[in-house]
């Protein structure tokens, strides 16, 4: 009974708060209540006693995506942000809407042609032990992860770079 009071407090801390994300018109404010989201689901990880992924999603979400938000919002100039204004049109939200509905779709379509479903309900009574965990994690051969780890690293330090210049050319003029 316990679990689920907590559970509750927590998916009404993630829901308000991705709420609120998405409709603050202030970026740091939409940046706090992203923070929250992730603490939000981080807990739930705890709930569930993965301490590992909860560790990970606060040091590595919570921690390290959320500050490098932070920051690339205080690179950019006040006068920039100042004179955007979004205005929402009709067609452009339709063509959000079929792309989304495509999308989905089309996981879906990828999901159910890999048998995805079935594979699940077979494995729903196994345990994955750490080691299983860390090989895959670390591992460079067919369904293992260093390899995108690392495209994901060298993008972020590109966007980083990137992001640098853009507000070093700005201080040139």
């Amino acid at each position: 009974m316990t679990n689920l009071i907590i559970f509750c407090m927590l998916a009404v801390v993630i829901l308000g708060s991705a709420i609120m994300c998405v409709t603050t018109k202030r970026i740091m404010r939409a940046a706090t209540f992203l923070l929250f989201v992730l603490f939000g689901v981080a807990g739930i990880y705890f709930l569930l006693d993965y301490t590992f992924l909860g560790a990970a999603q606060i040091s590595i979400y919570a921690g390290g995506i959320t500050m490098l938000y932070v920051f690339a919002i205080q690179l950019v100039n006040k006068k920039t942000l100042q004179g955007i204004q979004e205005n929402l049109k009709l067609k452009n939200v339709l063509c959000g809407l079929l792309l989304s509905v495509l999308g989905f779709a089309t996981v879906v379509f990828v999901l159910v042609k890999n048998n995805v479903f079935d594979k699940l309900t077979t494995m729903a009574g196994d345990e994955v032990g750490m080691d299983y965990v860390g090989e895959t994690l670390m591992g460079a051969e067919k369904y293992q992860y260093v390899l995108p780890f690392e495209f994901i690293s060298l993008f972020l330090l590109a966007c980083i770079i990137g992001g640098i210049m853009i507000a070093r050319k700005e201080e040139k003029e």
